[in-house]
């Protein structure tokens, strides 16, 4: 259990913790009397400012692509379908499970995927990486199925598959029923949760080629009919720095897509879901550039903790030392706009330690908040052992000093 101290400004004489608060920090936190909040759901995100943007998307969501923090967001928590955004999850549990120079063979069932679709005819055989670049330069849902019935044997054992990998991501809000985003009752996402997953990809250094390649060649491996598959995002010649990552179309889902931009040291991920509805192919672009414009100009990579020795050491009972120093070993930055306010507390497990006390045993925690809620829990580690102050240790001490004189 664990016991809270009040919350920590910096005051002449009390800086328990003050050496772990980086100085591009101190111009974020509150003023002297402010209080930071329990833990609560979505932490450290915005409230939704949908009015602000005036975005053609139904939702929309931009995030920090190294953080996972959500930076803006208009209705980013309900369920839409997500098209052929869709892929980004497909090619990615791809690139996770799979062998990029597998032959697939083509299935009728995967030859016969309405367009937009690469022209497979069952029996055909294609390489498994050659299928990515057609899966997601050019959205083809024959490729999608190919891929899923290599990978999980059928559509939709590999269905289930990347459902249960979303759980993993903590995507508790979307699921999939097809490879490819055709529309299905039970295939859903939120924009939020379709940005994370954006943002996982973009770790995979395999997606990030793919998704940035122009145009890319390949053939079928037994007739040696050659493709060539050209990137429809736009998007890559719209915005500077932009790096991804999917569009999507359907009846249903309307206009969508997952957008990337990385500036120096800054990533960005969007998306935008039933971003107005045929003919107005283009409005998907215009959310996406509001989005990308509101990160770039407001928010800054800011260091909020580095590694420090606390002033303040731990309580320990019953041991041959009665406090402890301790330690944090981590450091962290995320975006910040101007807005935003950081606040720090010094949480003890109980009352202190006690002995037996190992070195870099697991004293506390400091919490940094933001905006009032928690955003990261650091472990305060301590930085040396201490024994049990027992019969067992004072008859030791006496007989070193007797064997001494």
């Amino acid at each position: 259990m664990e016991k809270k101290q009040d919350s920590f400004y910096e005051k002449e004489g009390n800086e328990p913790y003050g050496s772990c608060i980086p100085e591009t920090a101190r111009t974020y936190m509150e003023s002297v009397g402010g209080q930071a909040t329990e833990i609560t759901e979505g932490e450290g995100q915005k409230t939704e400012k949908s009015e602000e943007l005036r975005l053609y998307a139904k939702a929309a969501a931009l995030i920090d692509g190294d953080s996972l923090r959500v930076l803006y967001g208009k209705d980013s928590d309900t369920r839409y379908p997500m098209a052929s955004t869709t892929k980004i999850m497909t090619c990615l549990y791809t690139l996770e499970h799979g062998n990029l120079d597998d032959v697939v063979t083509v299935s009728s069932r995967a030859a016969s995927q309405p367009k937009v679709h690469l022209g497979m005819r069952e029996g055909q055989q294609y390489r498994l990486q050659d299928l990515l670049y057609s899966l997601m330069l050019e959205s083809h849902n024959d490729s999608a199925v190919a891929i899923a019935e290599h990978i999980g044997g059928s559509v939709e054992q590999f269905c289930m598959d990347m459902s249960t990998k979303a759980r993993e991501l903590g995507l508790k809000d979307t699921n999939f029923e097809t490879p490819n985003g055709l529309d299905s009752d039970g295939h859903y996402t939120t924009a939020k949760e379709l940005a994370i997953l954006g943002a996982y990809a973009l770790r995979n250094e395999t997606f990030v080629q793919i998704v940035n390649t122009k145009t890319y060649t390949f053939s079928e491996l037994l007739k040696g009919g050659s493709h060539t598959v050209n990137n429809k995002n736009a998007f890559l010649t719209m915005y500077d720095g932009a790096i991804g990552i999917k569009t999507g179309f359907t009846s249903k889902a309307s206009y969508c897509f997952v957008g990337a931009v990385k500036r120096d040291d800054r990533t960005f991920v969007s998306s935008v879901l039933s971003s107005g509805w045929y003919p107005k192919k283009t409005y998907k672009w215009a959310d996406t550039k509001k989005l990308m414009d509101y990160g770039v100009n407001q928010f800054q990579k800011v260091a909020i903790l580095k590694p420090c020795v606390l002033k303040e050491r731990v309580n320990v009972s019953g041991g041959t030392k009665k406090q402890i120093q301790v330690q944090a070993q981590q450091s962290a930055d995320t975006l910040l706009q101007g807005s935003d306010r950081l606040s720090y507390k010094l949480s003890w497990l109980d009352d202190g330690l006690t002995a037996p006390v190992k070195e870099k045993q697991l004293a506390g925690y400091l919490l940094v908040y933001l905006n009032g809620k928690l955003y990261q829990k650091v472990p305060l580690l301590t930085m040396e052992g201490c024994q049990t102050f027992d019969y067992g240790w004072c008859l030791k001490k006496v007989l070193s000093r007797f064997m001494f004189y």
